[in-house]
């Protein structure tokens, strides 16, 4: 899925404004986060835009991160998203980029230091 780009910086100033993020650019609540907010992390990120890979990994990752209520092994977000890890890297820099693009808390210092 792909949503377009706004135009409006102060639409994303905005939309960001009243999004609820710790010091570390982590969404407080999961529940806030949209697609709309991910395509705008993405840019802050630096991944620029979101393909069909990118969102894969993302819904697949939303998806086990709120069912299961914590960190997902990296093997299992990338066999249910068909996409390896090497590819990840290449999509999104690293791990703690696809957790802040994806909407999800902060996952707590010990599960930091595993995603650096």
């Amino acid at each position: 899925m792909h949503l377009a780009k706004s135009n409006d910086y102060r639409d994303q100033h905005n939309l960001l404004a009243v999004t609820p993020f710790d010091d570390e650019g982590f969404l407080l609540d999961p529940a806030e986060w949209s697609e709309e907010v991910a395509v705008i992390l993405a840019e802050m990120e630096g991944v620029g835009e979101l393909t069909a890979e990118h969102w894969a990994v993302i819904k697949v990752l939303r998806d086990l991160y709120l069912r299961l209520g914590a960190l997902p092994p990296m093997r299992r977000i990338c066999r249910n998203s068909a996409v390896s890890r090497t590819r990840v890297k290449e999509l999104f820099g690293g791990c703690r980029q696809v957790w802040r693009i994806a909407g999800l808390p902060h996952p707590g210092e010990e599960a930091l230091t595993y995603m650096a």
